[in-house]
């Protein structure tokens, strides 16, 4: 194998209906601070005031997650304007990317936007390829990433719900789901 093969960024997703993806991304956040590389995290969808576990864990250690939205999309009260915050994400995330500061990026729940065709596969790719830099890792997460999208990715990791608590009627719990 060829030495630019070798280190080459990968591109990775995270998606299927179980639970994990972003949980499986905070891990390989982990990863590279442990090796001391640089890590960006933007969140969509996700409120910009949310203090889950997670956001509270990475702050301490040196990672402001960039949030882009207004909360899930199941409870927006304005989707037009939920619509509006995630595709500034997607702004904000290319100006990440090309920054070159960072060897992962990772963009939590982005495969949403694609899915709900605020934004188009196709041009998404396109624009990876032309502007990721060569030697930065990319991740991203969320349920029905587009064929596209799994066809461009390097690694594809599916997780399969086989149960789930919250369908015996068992809430969400803080420090296991959030």
């Amino acid at each position: 194998m060829s030495e630019q093969k070798q280190k080459r960024g990968l591109v990775l997703v995270h998606t299927g209906d179980g639970r994990g993806k972003s949980t499986s991304a905070f891990g390989v956040i982990l990863r590279m601070l442990g090796r001391e590389k640089p890590v960006a995290l933007v969140q969509f969808l996700k409120h910009k005031t949310g203090q889950w576990g997670e956001v509270r864990a990475l702050r301490r250690l040196g990672i402001e997650p960039i949030k882009t939205g207004d909360g899930f999309t199941w409870t927006s009260k304005d989707l037009d304007e939920t619509m509006l915050l995630a595709l500034h994400g997607w702004d904000i995330a290319q100006a990440v990317i090309t920054s070159d500061e960072y060897e992962l990026v990772v963009l939590d729940e982005f495969t949403y936007l694609l899915d709900f065709g605020w934004l188009d596969v196709d041009e998404v790719i396109d624009w990876l390829r032309a502007n990721k830099p060569p030697r930065q890792n990319l991740l991203i997460t969320g349920r029905n990433a587009p064929a596209a999208l799994i066809d461009y990715a390097d690694t594809v990791t599916e997780m399969v719900k086989v149960k789930h608590a919250f369908d015996a009627g068992i809430k969400a719990r803080a420090g296991i789901e959030f």
